[in-house]
């Protein structure tokens, strides 16, 4: 799960009340799905309390006064696909010192490890947009090819997510956590020592796995805790990754301004990601209930070249242009495309449920989600070279040094995460929709004025803090609407599917922003044109509008029954 994944007081991945379901569809404890007798539903589809941690319960549901602001429950599963499987009782593996029978208890005594892993994963993922100018500078790498160093990473997690939220599912959360820590250790040390752009880019697919960390721990704390503590825990896992985002860039960009040295700094994060790998050796203890099935291994690797594919034939646009290499590896990445699909369609166990991106009652905020990736991550690369650039040379920019850089970005990010966590009282006095309307209208005035004022450090700050309030809000309102549009019984698959598209968003942003850069630097320099910073701003611009005008259509034109369930559950006022 990314940085931008926090959720607001109301959030969670069981968000439609269990008093909304029909009778027959209601889980009793100690009922399993497929003794659930719905005529028109998947047993697989029933959440109950004997499913597998990542899925939740029906427990977990608020009730229909729409009271969910003490729930912290995920934005969903940790696997993206629905769990088919009838849950195992998982027994400790030998060398486990016993951690098998670690109670509710012992688990309390670890979520601070768990925080630990949160602050990390957010500090990474927060210090390193600052110092891309940097990284440019001491790898000779042109500005619109930094872009990539965010992209790579973006496209590693859309299917390093929903990979090992399954793994963890079949083979334990903890032991897939573990996986995911010393992969991120190994390319965040390939990132501080990187000779060029390739084994940079490497190091960022490496890191995918930073997405995957805050799923697998809700996973396990859902596993280990009953539903209160659960919560509790859960609130300190996403206020500690929102903590590590906010100090990642700016304790980065200090570290930058001491050593004057970008392969040092890039050491501070590896040192707090190698730490992080023996202390998930400690006292964490393992998931007790895991999943039978299998892994959908086609499907995985289908997934994984499509984005290969994606990712090669952008870059290869972003060269040459529109040309026959080009053509030919994005028709490919879109057959591929939709061989997975099919693939999907017809697999028991699938890794991405597709059948949920096409229900008609969610689909339009599934393009929302892509429209947030967009505007969320898209920008990020561009901002930053843009501060950093010389106007003495390049006729634009402010020059800024990568501490600059972050403290102008800090107010923005400041001002999300209080608006994020506001989200219920402002969805309760105009309702979540039009709230999500409204937080990307906001997004869209703050692109079209950074486009039209941009000559002064306080225009563009004053610009990041209304998409700031705009970014808050619907982070926080998203995951909310696109529960209560979704069939109940699939809740959470499709707000898992809501981080896994958001995250596609971001990363084909990435390359189309990178194209657009690159389009506009001449022969004679690598340096972007003034106008290409303005043509994003403006894309982003447009998205965050179309994005606010499909919400509401979506709205007007929803079936009946999503209508009624996503305004009567509107918390009261205040």
């Amino acid at each position: 799960m990314t940085a931008s994944d926090l959720p607001s007081s109301d959030r969670p991945g069981a968000d439609v009340p269990t008093s909304d379901r029909p009778a027959a569809d209601r889980p009793t404890p100690g009922r399993a799905a497929s003794d659930v007798p719905t005529p028109d539903r998947a047993a697989s589809d029933a959440p109950t309390c004997d499913r597998t941690a990542s899925d939740g319960c029906a427990s977990d549901r608020p009730t229909s006064d729409g009271s969910a602001s003490d729930s912290s429950a995920p934005d969903g599963p940790a696997s993206a696909g629905p769990d088919t499987a009838t849950p195992d009782t998982a027994t400790p593996e030998a060398g486990d010192g016993g951690v098998g029978d670690t109670g509710a208890g012992s688990v309390r005594a670890v979520v601070g490890l768990l925080v630990l892993f949160e602050l990390t994963s957010g500090f990474l993922q927060g210090g390193i947009a600052p110092l891309l100018p940097e990284i440019g500078r001491e790898l000779g790498i042109r500005d619109a090819d930094l872009t990539w160093v965010l992209s790579a990473q973006l496209l590693a997690a859309a299917v390093s997510v929903p990979v090992l939220g399954r793994l963890g599912d079949l083979h334990g959360h903890r032991r897939v956590l573990r996986w995911a820590l010393a992969s991120v250790a190994v390319g965040t040390l390939l990132v501080a020592l990187a000779p060029n752009l390739e084994v940079l880019l490497l190091g960022r697919v490496l890191t995918g796995p930073l997405a995957a960390l805050l799923p697998l721990e809700i996973a396990l704390v859902r596993d280990r805790l009953p539903l209160g503590p659960a919560r509790s825990a859960i609130a300190r896992l996403v206020g500690a990754l929102a903590l590590g985002t906010l100090l990642g860039g700016v304790l980065t960009g200090a570290v930058h301004e001491l050593t004057d040295d970008v392969r040092l700094t890039l050491l501070l994060p590896v040192v707090l990601a190698v730490a992080c790998v023996p202390v998930s050796f400690l006292a964490i203890p393992e998931s007790r209930r895991l999943a039978r099935g299998r892994l959908d291994l086609p499907g995985a690797v289908l997934l994984s070249a499509t984005m290969l594919l994606l990712l090669s034939g952008v870059s290869a646009a972003q060269d040459d242009g529109p040309g026959p290499s080009a053509l030919i590896q994005l028709g490919l990445a879109v057959l591929l495309g939709v061989v997975w699909t099919r693939v999907e369609l017809r697999t028991a166990e699938p890794l991405v449920d597709v059948r949920a991106l096409a229900d008609r009652r969610v689909a339009p905020f599934f393009l929302c989600a892509f429209a947030f990736g967009v505007v969320y991550f898209g920008g990020q690369a561009p901002d930053a070279t843009f501060l950093a650039a010389d106007p003495a040379t390049t006729g634009y920019g402010f020059g800024l040094s990568a501490l600059s850089i972050s403290l102008v970005a800090l107010p923005a990010a400041a001002t999300a995460v209080v608006t994020a966590s506001l989200t219920a009282r402002i969805a309760g006095r105009t309702g979540y929709v039009p709230a999500l309307a409204g937080s990307f209208a906001l997004v869209a005035a703050s692109f079209l004025t950074t486009a039209v004022l941009h000559t002064a450090i306080w225009q563009l700050v004053a610009a990041k803090i209304l998409a700031g309030l705009g970014l808050g809000v619907a982070l926080g309102a998203m995951p909310t609407v696109i529960a209560e549009a979704s069939d109940p019984s699939r809740t959470g698959v499709t707000t898992a599917l809501y981080n896994n598209v958001k995250t596609l968003g971001g990363a084909v942003a990435g390359g189309v922003m990178a194209a657009v850069l690159t389009a506009s630097a001449t022969q004679a320099s690598d340096t972007p044109a003034a106008s290409a910073y303005v043509t994003v701003w403006l894309i982003c611009a447009g998205v965050a509008a179309a994005a606010a005008a499909l919400t509401l259509v979506a709205r007007r034109t929803a079936p009946p029954r999503a209508a009624v369930r996503a305004t009567d559950r509107t918390p009261a006022a205040g």
